[in-house]
């Protein structure tokens, strides 16, 4: 890398940020550096540094063991561009979703010698327990949390979660529906509760009417006992016609119940939800969503660490590191109110 630096005729810090993607750094030295790299044949080449730091070349990736769609599709887009920088990986999932717990798990991974972790931690009580353990190495915690402190040692990245909420809601505001409802996920849950904050801001600057409906859970079973509870109320007048839940499965159940009921979708209510999970596409009608790019989630845990390793000193080196925008999805499942 001093190599490249001395060809490229910029600091060894900026040879690092051009590896990383940086956005910081000018095009015209980027087009130096990559050109220096491109003539001198440099390569990462993680087992060399392994041999010459006496470090493990292996990452930890934290995860409180959810199923869930979220979760478990950062996890595996983490792992996957670990893997191709070619870093080994150990997983350890919290046993609990206290402070008690989240110190165990991260005790575990630094007892294996890992430079770094990669947590995704969705609950708020995990990201906070993450920072007041504070491991002796970098750590970037995957969570949509909200005014994340300069004072923090770890870095965050997230899907802004908020503009999912607000792409979400001003679709259905937009098509003509002034009484909305958002079927809410657990308020414990940084995406949830961005999305309810989001989903709210959004309705009162319209100036329609808005509710807000707790699910305690991001089941498709819940969105279907809750649409269950809430067909009545559609076919009153004034009653909603669109309805915003927190994730796909929620509004699957929720169509369902709807469906029972005799309610058309899209003719009668509109339905959108949140993921864009595999199969959404294919619902009857297909599903309006939120796509949440897992893969760039992924990618940007990684350069933030590998940032952190190469230059563990930067000042200016951000507490969120990068906030990545979601993609509506506009299919079938949505339609102007008559």
């Amino acid at each position: 890398m001093s190599d490249v630096a001395a060809r490229a005729g910029v600091s060894h810090q900026t040879v690092s940020r051009v590896l990383n993607d940086h956005p910081s750094v000018r095009p015209a030295t980027r087009d130096r550096v990559l050109a220096a790299i491109q003539e001198l044949g440099y390569r990462r080449n993680s087992a060399a540094r392994a041999l010459v730091t006496a470090r493990s070349a292996t990452v930890g990736v934290l995860t409180n063991g959810s199923a869930h769609f979220g979760p478990a599709s950062t996890v595996l887009a983490v792992e996957a561009a670990l893997r191709r920088e070619g870093y080994f990986i150990s997983t350890s999932s919290l046993s609990g979703t206290d402070a008690a717990a989240a110190a165990d798990a991260l005790e575990r991974l630094v007892d294996q010698g890992v430079e770094g972790v990669v947590a995704v931690a969705p609950l708020a009580e995990v990201a906070l327990a993450i920072g007041e353990h504070a491991p002796p190495c970098p750590v970037v915690v995957v969570a949509a949390r909200r005014d994340v402190p300069d004072t923090v040692r770890e870095q965050y990245v997230c899907v802004d979660q908020y503009r999912g909420a607000r792409l979400a809601t001003e679709h259905l505001l937009g098509l003509g529906h002034r009484h909305v409802v958002h079927l809410a996920g657990p308020a414990r849950w940084f995406d949830a509760a961005e999305r309810t904050a989001s989903f709210l801001a959004t309705a009162q600057a319209w100036g329609v009417q808005a509710d807000v409906v707790e699910t305690r859970g991001w089941s498709a079973r819940r969105g279907y006992e809750l649409g269950q509870a809430l067909a009545p109320r559609v076919r009153r007048a004034g009653g909603p016609t669109g309805f915003f839940a927190s994730n796909d499965l929620m509004a699957m159940g929720l169509m369902r119940a709807f469906w029972e009921h005799g309610l058309r979708v899209p003719e009668d209510v509109s339905v959108v939800g949140f993921d864009d999970i595999e199969g959404s596409a294919f619902l009857v009608p297909a599903l309006t969503t939120v796509r949440q790019p897992f893969e760039a989630v992924g990618r940007a845990a990684v350069r933030a660490l590998l940032d952190a390793w190469e230059t563990p000193d930067d000042p200016d080196r951000p507490s969120m590191a990068a906030v990545i925008a979601p993609e509506l999805v506009v299919r079938g499942s949505t339609a102007g109110q008559r």
